[in-house]
């Protein structure tokens, strides 16, 4: 199995930038220099495994949220995601969202491109 780096540098932006921090306090955070985190964002450099869980605990996610796309069982990852999208959305907003998500599953079903899935 190859890790995608780049996939894991865009979570680890997405996730700095929610926390509204600079790269700089990251890397304070998480005992990092900050070009290394610039590195690991652009996905230019492999991170090791002390790297990666210093990261995790300084965003206060576990390393399954940084690497959920290598991950082949990831589905917790993706419910507790939905779940936090719609914390903040109307009745109205959850209705499109159930009638879309429905929708593109039925798609999804008919065209067979989940065929063995349930």
């Amino acid at each position: 199995m190859k890790l995608d780096y780049q996939a894991i540098g865009r979570q680890i932006r997405r996730l700095r930038k929610k926390h509204g921090w600079t790269q700089q306090r990251l890397a304070e955070l998480a005992g990092q220099e900050p070009s290394n985190i610039s590195h690991i964002e652009r996905g230019a450099t492999k991170l090791g495994l002390p790297t990666l869980v210093s990261i995790a605990n300084a965003l206060g996610v576990t390393a399954d949220n940084l690497l959920y796309e290598s991950l082949e069982k990831s589905r917790p990852f993706f419910e507790q995601e939905i779940a936090d999208m719609l914390l903040d959305c109307s009745d109205e907003e959850i209705r499109l969202f159930f009638y879309t998500i429905k929708s593109l599953k039925e798609s999804l079903r008919t065209c067979g491109y989940y065929a063995s899935k349930p």
